[in-house]
Order: C-alpha cells, then sequence, then structure tokens
C-alpha cells in the first residue's frame, strides 16, 4: 500500500466461486408456509454473500500485511473470556499410537486450585509449566455426563503451526457462537505436543495429520448422535482441515467447514519465505524457533526415534530444516519438498462434497497469495473463496481490536446450521451444455483418464 492507501485505507473483497456448476442447499421449512409447498433453495455463493459483511474497514495504523500479522506477537489486549475442559484421547488406528488432548468450550468456572484431578497435579498429560489459562482437565464424574442427545451445533476447530485452544485468533472466531445466546457447542483438537500435553510415543503432528481429527469425529458421533458436526481451521489447522474433508470426500461427518488463512501450497509457500530476507529471517526463523521450542519439550519422547539426530536438530533456525530434520524422519520422506508436496491441500479441495468456505488475505506474508488456489475454485461447486486484498496472517485487526475474519467465518457457519435443512443433501446444478459458450468450453477428456485429487496424479482406468 502506497501512502494514499494509507491515509484512506480500504480492502478490496471478493468471492471466487463455479459459476458454470452452482451448489443448491435447502433451506429450512418456515413456520408460516403450507407443509406441502415446494422448500426453497439457496445458492452456496448467495449465503457466502449474506455472512461477508459489506466492508471490511481495518485498522489505518497496521497498514499492510506485515504490520498486521505482527501485532499479534506485539501487543493483544482484547479480552475473550472462552473457558475449557480438556479431555485426553488416545488414538484407536494403530499406524498412529500415541494420545492427544481435546478442549471442550464450557461456562465459565473458578480455577480449580485445590482439585488434583482438575489441574492434572501428577503432570501425567500436562507439561512441568502446567495447563494453559482458563483449561482444566474434565473429572472422571464430569466426563461421564459428557454425552448427550441434544441437537445443538458442535464446531471441531484446528488451531495454527504450534498453537493451541488458547490462541486469541482461533477465540475470536469460537466468541461470537459460543459466548451469545447462538446456542453453539464447539471443542478445539490440540495438535500432538502443542498447548502443554505430552506425547506419548515419539509422534509429533504434521501438516496433514488428519488422523487424530477423525478420531475425534468418530468419537464425537458416537457420544453426540443428534449433533450437526461444523468445522474450521487456522493457518496449518486450515491446511489438516482441507486434507481432512477431501479424504473423507461424500462419507464426510461434518455438514460444512471455514478454512482461515490455509498456505494451499506448501513447497510453493516455503519457497517464498526462503525468497526475501523478512520470508527468510524473520518468517522462516520465527516458526523454525517455535518448532524447536516444541521439540525441546518433548526431547525425552522424541530422542527414542531411531531416525532422529538430535545434534542436528539442535543446531535449526528455520522451519524447512525443522522439516527436512524432524519432520521427514519420524515419517519417512525423503525431502522436505516431498513432504511439503504431499501434504498440500491445494488438491484436496477438489474431493470436497461438504460446502466450505476459505478465507485468505493476498498481502498474507505466510499464506501467499502465490498460492491461493483461485483455479480450483472455480472447478469445485462445493467451496467459495473469499479472498480480500488487505488482512496479513489471520490479522485483519479492526480499529478496536477485533479481527474481521471472524465475522464472515462465524456468520457462515450460523448461516448453516441456522438456514440450512442439513438432513438433505447439496445438489449441484450443472450448466446447460447446449447453450455454453465453446470459446469458453472445456474438453471432456474420456471416462477412461480421470484425474484423482486425492492421490494427486493423473492415471488411465482399467479397462
Amino acid at each position: 500500500m502506497g501512502l494514499l492507501s494509507w491515509l484512506l485505507p480500504s480492502t478490496e473483497v471478493s468471492l471466487v466461486h463455479c459459476e458454470q456448476n452452482q451448489l443448491l442447499l435447502q433451506k429450512k421449512k418456515s413456520d408460516s408456509k403450507d407443509d406441502k409447498e415446494k422448500q426453497e433453495q439457496v445458492k452456496l455463493i448467495d449465503l457466502c454473500r449474506q455472512a461477508t459483511p459489506p466492508t471490511c474497514n481495518l485498522n489505518p495504523l497496521l497498514f499492510n500485511g506485515h504490520l498486521q500479522t505482527g501485532w499479534t506477537t506485539i501487543k493483544e489486549n482484547v479480552e475473550i473470556p472462552i473457558y475449557y475442559k480438556r479431555k485426553i484421547f488416545e488414538q484407536d488406528d494403530p499406524s498412529f499410537p500415541g494420545q492427544f488432548a481435546v478442549d471442550f468450550v464450557v461456562p465459565p468456572y473458578a480455577t480449580p486450585v485445590d482439585d488434583d484431578e482438575a489441574s492434572d497435579k501428577a503432570r501425567k498429560y500436562t507439561l512441568p509449566s502446567g495447563l494453559p489459562t482458563r483449561t482444566a482437565m474434565f473429572t472422571k464424574n464430569e466426563l461421564s455426563s459428557l454425552p448427550s442427545e441434544d441437537t445443538r451445533p458442535m464446531l471441531i476447530a484446528i488451531h495454527g503451526l504450534s498453537g493451541g485452544s488458547h490462541e486469541v485468533y482461533l477465540r475470536s472466531a469460537l466468541a461470537p457462537l459460543v459466548l451469545g445466546d447462538k446456542g453453539w457447542e464447539a471443542c478445539v483438537i490440540n495438535s500432538r505436543g502443542c498447548a502443554q500435553t505430552k506425547i506419548s510415543t515419539p509422534v509429533l503432528f504434521n501438516a496433514r495429520a488428519t488422523w487424530d481429527v477423525r478420531c475425534l469425529v468418530k468419537w464425537l458421533r458416537k457420544n453426540f448422535p443428534n449433533r450437526p458436526l461444523f468445522g474450521i481451521g487456522f493457518s496449518l489447522g486450515a491446511n489438516i482441515l482441507i486434507n481432512y474433508l477431501g479424504e473423507e470426500g461424500e462419507n464426510c461427518q461434518l455438514k460444512a467447514a471455514v478454512a482461515c488463512a490455509n498456505p494451499w501450497n506448501l513447497e510453493l509457500t516455503n519457497h517464498l519465505l526462503k525468497s526475501t530476507w523478512i520470508g527468510s529471517e524473520i518468517y522462516s526463523a520465527y516458526l523454525g524457533s517455535s518448532l524447536s521450542g516444541l521439540f525441546k519439550d518433548h526431547v525425552e519422547q522424541l530422542e527414542q526415534h531411531p531416525g532422529l539426530s538430535l545434534e542436528a536438530v539442535n543446531g535449526i533456525k528455520y522451519i524447512y530444516e525443522f522439516d527436512r530434520l524432524v519432520q521427514c524422519a519420524l515419517w519417512g520422506y525423503p525431502t522436505e519438498g516431498a513432504y511439503y508436496r504431499d501434504a498440500s491441500s491445494i488438491d484436496s479441495l477438489l474431493s470436497i462434497k461438504i460446502p466450505f468456505l476459505a478465507i485468505n488475505a493476498e498481502d498474507d506474508p505466510i499464506s501467499a497469495k502465490q498460492a491461493i488456489p483461485y483455479g480450483e475454485f472455480q472447478q469445485t461447486p462445493y467451496g467459495v473463496l473469499l479472498a480480500t486484498s488487505w488482512g496479513g496472517h489471520l490479522g485483519y485487526f479492526e480499529t478496536g481490536g477485533s479481527r474481521w475474519f471472524a465475522k464472515p467465518a462465524s456468520n457462515f457457519l450460523d448461516l448453516m446450521a441456522t438456514e440450512i435443512d442439513l438432513t438433505v443433501a447439496p445438489v449441484e446444478s450443472k450448466h446447460d451444455e447446449k447453450s455454453e459458450d465453446v470459446s469458453t468450453s472445456v474438453q471432456k477428456t474420456p471416462d477412461r483418464y480421470s484425474f484423482q485429487p486425492m492421490r494427486r496424479r493423473w492415471f488411465r482406468s482399467e479397462e
């Protein structure tokens, strides 16, 4: 942004979607209408337009993506009183053994100073520094009362790299749904080793760690059989969420989802970070330092992995070095490039079969504009991309400290829960091929050829 843009800041907002093939959602019946009357349908793009505020006026003092991104690490004085109770899950998939923590939003409570079980005084599941603020362990009695037959909407949130349920950006998005009278329930899945949790096996999270999400969804579906489930992910958590939705495809148990500041193409975003001084020495170094600190917190478990060299890990400075020396060793990738290509969610979005909204700022210095899949969103009817010219990485700070991106994110989810009949599957509205402009039509390939998004390979099918 130039001087004039700083003096009169404005943010361009655009919605990118598939125009030729719209997704139609069935609206709930109105009490005032005759039951025999045909239910009204709404296009996904129109629902997203309704969810998006007409203006995006950000703090003029934070007039570019770097300032918007950096403000969180400098000062953030917005109070968001969300309280959690924590449950420890044991992964039931033998390929990914170990435990992980899920924090459930609960009504406010007094800090349990004298309750050894609630504070995990023995530090069986928690690092020596203790639980995060406003977080306590579920007691056995509280856990026994968790299952419910209620129909309240339930949101599953996935935080960003090395973060947790305590992150302000995450609580900013949850607050409109869980602190008011909208009736939402929510939980946050903490990546292994994050949010002060111990790991029980030498297994950390990675950029496509969908297995713990799947385990949680399975448990929620069993214990809250009538609750419609929704998802929201932030940064790396958005990448994990999109991969999960793509892997589940038509069998997905979630009704809708939001992805905020997804990096999408991890190989490209990491290359772009290395290509500039600020990208390398500020962002890549900061992320590398965060991951190195996480590794040190769990070194006793991780050093048991035969593929890790502790001496090499101690010299890590940048995020790509961590991915090369730790993630590749833990997960069997030959190079960090192979890891990035495998974990990227840019192709996964083409396999998603539930309505979803993605929110990206084009001046995001981490989830770069060059990696945003505009073309893919023009091909899938199930997703809409909300792109803004300004906002940084999960910043979007308005004057006063609130975050703009939380508004369209929470609005979209609440509209899906309150106005859409979730018992009726969305329907694709194919465009009329006879009236299609030949100059813009896409040449169809023979049936024996196919691109499978989750294989990330084009192949010839068996005849």
